[in-house]
């Protein structure tokens, strides 16, 4: 592919219905096409001999945002928030800075001063967790949702009154070559929420 068919393809943002934050491109040879729905799974963590339900949402970008804090609620009044980053990492890995115990709706609120950031950096992810039950609540730098939890129901409702349709058979955008977008200002806001949320010193860097 010349550099000009690859600057044109990564300007597209809308297949069909279907539109695209501004962090992720499918590969240009389209073996998966980016499209809106859910499907439900179930991870399977062979170490621990646990088999987890989960969900994961391809949301169209118009109402991305607004589906992924509606996802919110049910997982309690205080939550662990995990951040996601891979600015200036290698092979791809991600670091993953934990604060523990924060207010749900100052997290929201944290959330909706850096939207720019959480919907159109590709290197930047997010994770709530539920705290005194296993269930997590990801937006993860491919801007899917992926919800982990034994039941499932209240972010299915979530779902359908946004309009989001099950689909089993649906592909993701991460089960074929794609490419991520960043840049020193999303690096920037990145570290911005950092200390807006508090970690630091309550922070604990692991490897992803």
């Amino acid at each position: 592919m010349t550099h000009d068919k690859l600057a044109a393809h990564l300007l597209v943002d809308r297949y069909g219905d279907f539109r695209l934050t501004g962090a992720v491109r499918p590969s240009p040879d389209l073996l998966v096409v980016p499209r809106q729905g859910y499907r439900r799974d179930t991870y399977h963590d062979a170490r621990a001999e646990l088999k987890i339900p989960v969900l994961a949402a391809a949301v169209s970008a118009e109402n991305l945002f607004d589906v992924f804090l509606d996802l919110l609620p049910p997982l309690g009044d205080i939550v662990d928030v995990v951040l996601e980053t891979s600015h200036n990492a290698e092979d791809g890995e991600h670091r993953d800075l934990v604060r523990e115990e924060v207010d749900l709706p100052v997290a929201m609120s944290h959330f909706y001063d850096f939207e720019d950031l959480l919907l159109n950096d590709g290197c930047t992810g997010v994770a709530i967790i539920a705290r005194g039950q296993p269930v997590e609540v990801q937006f993860d730098e491919h801007k899917l949702l992926v919800v982990y939890g034994a039941d499932l129901r209240p972010f299915e409702r979530v779902l359908r009154r946004a309009g989001v349709v099950r689909d089993d058979s649906l592909k993701l955008i991460t089960e074929a070559e794609h490419l991520h977008s960043t840049d020193p200002e999303h690096a920037e806001a990145f570290d911005q929420l950092c200390c807006r949320l508090g970690v630091g010193e309550f922070a604990e860097w692991v490897n992803g």
